[in-house]
């Protein structure tokens, strides 16, 4: 019996890890990310990252990817999840270096 708790147990970590997905995090000012973004980014201004994440659907264990302008606002952003318990956060730093990263294209809201 104890085996077949923990067999179901392994099976449903390894479930909840197969949803894990990326969630590309845009903390800069919404004027900002309405002048420019990563495709498929969605906009958490640094300064509400906290409040907002909560009311996202994002999983603590999904791979949080955050970008700014130049990375300053980017770490405190990361900084920000990792305390809130978000296992897998990683900093892309500015824009242009987070596009060459990803290889994803500058979109515009116009």
């Amino acid at each position: 019996m104890k085996r077949k708790l923990i067999l179901a147990g392994l099976s449903m970590l390894l479930a909840g890890a197969a949803f894990a997905r990326d969630v590309l995090i845009d903390v800069r000012t919404a004027q900002e990310f309405q002048s420019g973004h990563l495709q498929g980014a969605i906009n958490m201004p640094h300064t509400s990252i906290g409040e907002e994440i909560a009311n996202a659907r994002v999983s603590k264990d999904d791979r949080l990817i955050v970008y700014c302008k130049s990375g300053r606002r980017a770490t405190l952003a990361s900084d920000t999840l990792k305390g809130l318990g978000y296992s897998n956060v990683e900093n892309f730093g500015g824009l242009e270096e987070a596009s060459k990263r990803l290889q994803l294209p500058v979109h515009t809201d116009k």
